[in-house]
């Protein structure tokens, strides 16, 4: 495998590193956690005008036909900074599954996404699911023209500031069966859906969803009737490699500010650093780092390529990426001491923000599971 970044990949890395350095540092980053929506419209403006909303996208919606290695690239920088943009929400998450829409349905709603007009969201989760994407009770019927909506969706991500939301519902079959689920283009201020809009831990924003008798039109269907599992579970393994991406991007701020702290500090008139049993600390969270790296970059051309091995290894993936960010976060915590989860100190933000990631698509231990019986 070539993990090699082409050219053109290169120069994307160095502009989204140069928007992270000038707009992300800590206290910009918290006046943005404050603020009505959680983020800057202006920074959304700026990402599409840099084409960073259209890279996914198919040259014939509108988009630069970018892949799963492109958005790694802008995911990794993203956790350097912790943005707080809705870039996964809206681009990899609702925007992913727009994409296997029909051609009337991407012509209608596509071109505002990448202009940074329109936001989309993904309502996938259950309260009863835990981490199963099958399952599902939220029901639609047919009625007419339309489909009838009835159910809840939790930790909606940017639910509450989306233009239209990408549900998925049961239209026939078991609870958790995977036939029978279908997508739905629903829009925000639909009637008998309410949205009740909360922050995150991590600073981000999400929603809990109820919809009563929410009507939808059947050309508001992504994909064919009770065909969706396929599509969620796409757009799921393309959003687990940018959450992992953005892990390894917070987990590298992590291993550096850690060093840098302990060569400064200093105890009984000596740097931490000079103590041998931190430098074995350093040492473990700098390999543990490197392997999850090497494991994002293999797992991305896997899903890129179409390979056999690409849900397993999409699924370890995800275990060590949550194993990896407890780890590296718990001893950049330690190694700073007290100081360490302050909201003046970036450490603890990190800290947060990976421990989310974890309990995003599955934790460690349920990807554990997956991997085992593949």
């Amino acid at each position: 495998m070539n993990f090699d970044l082409t050219d053109e990949q290169r120069l994307m890395q160095e502009s989204v590193q140069r928007f992270v350095n000038d707009n992300y540092a800590l206290p910009a980053r918290q006046a943005l956690v404050q603020s009505r929506f959680g983020y800057s419209s202006d920074h959304w403006a700026t990402m599409a005008q840099l084409g960073w909303l259209a890279l996914p996208f198919d040259p014939t919606d509108g988009g630069l036909g970018g892949n799963q290695i492109d958005v790694l690239v802008i995911m990794e920088q993203f956790g350097r900074g912790l943005v707080l943009e809705p870039y996964l929400a809206s681009i990899v998450m609702g925007g992913g599954a727009l994409r296997h829409a029909n051609a009337d349905l991407r012509a209608e709603f596509l071109p505002g996404v990448i202009e940074g007009t329109r936001q989309l969201a993904l309502a996938y989760a259950e309260l009863q699911a835990r981490f199963d994407l099958e399952d599902m009770v939220t029901s639609a019927r047919a009625e007419g023209t339309d489909f009838v909506l009835n159910g809840q969706k939790s930790m909606v991500l940017h639910g509450g500031s989306a233009h239209q939301i990408v549900v998925a519902a049961r239209t026939s079959g078991g609870q958790r069966d995977t036939d029978g689920i279908t997508l739905f283009l629903v829009d925000g201020d639909a009637p008998g859906l309410t949205k009740d809009s909360f922050p995150t831990v991590d600073g981000l924003r999400a929603a809990e969803l109820r919809l009563t008798d929410v009507r939808v039109p059947a050309s508001r269907i992504i994909g064919p009737v009770d065909g969706g599992f396929a599509i969620l579970n796409a757009v799921a393994n393309d959003a687990i490699l940018a959450l992992a991406a953005e892990a390894v991007g917070a987990m590298e701020v992590l291993y550096k500010d850690t060093v840098a702290y302990t060569q400064t500090r200093e105890q009984f008139d000596h740097p931490l650093a000079e103590f041998q049993v931190l430098q074995h600390r350093m040492v473990d969270m700098f390999m543990e780092y490197e392997q999850c790296k090497s494991l994002l970059y293999r797992a991305t051309l896997e899903v890129a390529g179409n390979t056999p091995t690409a849900q397993r290894t999409v699924h370890a993936l995800k275990h060590l990426v949550g194993r990896t960010g407890l780890f590296i976060g718990e001893n950049a915590v330690q190694l700073h001491g007290g100081m360490g989860m302050t909201e003046e100190l970036r450490v603890g933000h990190y800290f947060k923000r990976l421990l989310v990631i974890d309990t995003q698509f599955g934790s460690a231990d349920h990807h554990l599971q997956l991997f085992a019986a593949s």
